[in-house]
């Protein structure tokens, strides 16, 4: 068992290990006082985890009620949201209540911007149960949903009382759910450095989870205290996402999150090699290639069917995007990313430097 504070407002404590839902009553009585908790979940998830979760916070002694959407990030979007907050209403939470996100990064997304949204803001925890939203959705506070022009254009800031983490979970995903997740750490692995990436390069093991997810959960939780609302720093997490969310687009959403920004990164990685963006320490170990090896070790995408038009198309709305500028993440090499504003005119450039396959 591990835990991990984050220091922001408010502060709280991210806890990762086994048997954690069966537990959620009493843990998060030691943050959270007696009150009415909606639980908040999808139509994959609830046959699986809500019973578990509702006995364990009943026992603890909260009042509960569950909120049940269907799966899938079609449901992202506010149809959904305005269901989730009627149900709010419905259930008559009042701002010393609380929200439990149950699930994986869609859940986390439209729970937290629920709880953002209702009353101008009630408290909401946590409760991942994919390796994508333990690794990186449950923390730092964002939460969105999506618009027809995009992804996550719709949003709030948010931080969780508390996260808990039960790796238990992760042991029966679906192999391309978890490579889903595996996308999201790999880039954590790219920019944290050698240390984490060496421990992803060659594959990641559903069975013993815990330190990777402790890994990228530190680093982002150091990354969100120095900058909470992505004003600087904070934008280095997007390594992969500009093309990533593009790809996403693109595929009218049915293309999965990790599998997208897979795709990104290796496009990335790609154009800033034949741009001569990387490191000449990086070209001498070869880094782009390991980079990109590694995407495919995980049984991801390196590489997408959409064109340089389409995608750069479908990136003209993304939230990085300021005025006629677009704000990349450039990996130089394992450890050292750094951000780079363009013109927009010349992100087509870009991704055709990385497009195809060498």
């Amino acid at each position: 068992m591990q835990t991990i504070h984050v220091r922001t407002v408010p502060e709280y404590d991210v806890t990762i290990g086994p048997g954690l839902l069966a537990e959620c009553g009493r843990r998060l009585r030691e943050v959270l006082p007696l009150c009415r908790m909606a639980v908040v979940t999808d139509s994959n998830v609830a046959p699986l985890y809500l019973e578990k979760v509702k006995a364990s916070l009943s026992e603890a002694g909260y009042q509960v009620s569950a909120c049940v959407f269907p799966a899938g990030e079609e449901s992202k979007n506010f149809h959904t949201l305005s269901n989730i907050l009627e149900f709010l209403a419905e259930e008559h939470l009042t701002r010393i209540d609380c929200v439990a996100a149950l699930g994986g990064g869609v859940t986390g997304d439209m729970a937290g911007l629920a709880a953002a949204l209702y009353l101008r803001g009630v408290r909401y925890v946590q409760l991942p149960t994919t390796l994508l939203s333990s690794v990186d959705s449950s923390v730092g506070g964002k939460t969105a949903i999506d618009l027809k022009a995009g992804k996550n254009l719709a949003g709030a800031f948010l931080q969780p009382s508390a996260v808990l983490c039960d790796t238990d979970c992760l042991k029966t995903l679906p192999a391309d759910v978890f490579a889903d997740g595996a996308a999201e750490a790999l880039k954590t692995g790219v920019l944290c450095g050698e240390e984490l990436f060496s421990r992803m390069e060659h594959g990641l093991s559903a069975s013993a989870p815990e330190e990777i997810i402790a890994r990228c959960v530190s680093y982002k939780a150091g990354v969100v205290e120095r900058d909470e609302k992505e004003q600087g720093e904070r934008k280095l997490l997007n390594l992969g996402h500009t093309v990533g969310h593009a790809i996403e687009k693109c595929s009218n959403f049915t293309i999965p999150h990790g599998h997208a920004v897979a795709a990104g990164l290796a496009i990335m990685v790609r154009a800033a090699a034949n741009l001569g963006w990387i490191t000449d320490e990086a070209k001498k170990l070869s880094e782009a290639e390991r980079i990109e090896s590694a995407v495919e070790a995980l049984g991801l995408p390196s590489s997408t069917e959409y064109p340089p038009e389409a995608l750069t198309r479908a990136a003209l709305s993304d939230k990085k995007r300021a005025g006629d500028s677009i704000t990349i993440v450039v990996p130089g090499k394992i450890g050292r990313c750094e951000l780079k504003t363009i013109p927009v005119s010349q992100l087509r450039s870009v991704i055709e430097a990385g497009w195809a396959l060498e």
